[in-house]
């Protein structure tokens, strides 16, 4: 492969892990947004009155009698663990994704490290529950640390 055809993938490369990365940050400001919303809002509450009242309306509404279920098994302790956990794990997330943004050096292996850690969680949780979204978040996360990976060699190649 020519230096040109080697600089167009790198460039290549390069980009992949910046979409990544926004991505990811992207994710993170949802996930704040969402434990924000847990913390300040009865949403067990709110989501139980809507299925409710959806129900009300037509009875034989297929999403709200197989959301009414699993909505009545929402507990005040489910709905603080959750949000404690969505704001921690969005939280740190926008802490590595800016650093990787601004290049810092410390950023790369964090995030390698953060990155590792939600991979293990996560396939306990696929293991336990069988679950293709986050499957699909895994195998996506499997990616950035690649991506990740690859930058931080390229970029720091006497760091090891």
């Amino acid at each position: 492969m020519n230096k040109e055809q080697q600089d167009k993938k790198e460039k290549s490369i390069h980009q992949l892990f910046e979409i990544g990365i926004i991505l990811k940050g992207i994710n993170a400001a949802l996930e704040i947004v969402l434990g924000l919303l847990l913390v300040f809002f009865n949403v067990g509450f709110i989501v139980q009155t809507l299925i409710d009242n959806a129900l009300v309306d037509d009875p034989d509404n297929f999403i709200a009698r197989h959301l009414q279920p699993i909505a009545a098994t929402v507990t005040p302790g489910a709905e603080f663990y959750g949000s404690i956990y969505l704001l921690g794990h969005g939280l740190v997330k926008v802490v590595l994704v800016w650093g990787l943004l601004r290049d810092r050096l410390w950023a790369y292996p964090a995030a390698l490290g953060v990155l590792a850690l939600f991979v293990l969680y996560q396939t306990v949780r696929i293991l336990q529950h069988h679950s293709i979204p986050l499957m699909i978040l895994t195998a996506f996360d499997l990616a950035l640390i690649g991506l990740i990976f690859h930058e931080y060699r390229r970029k720091y190649p006497r760091v090891r």
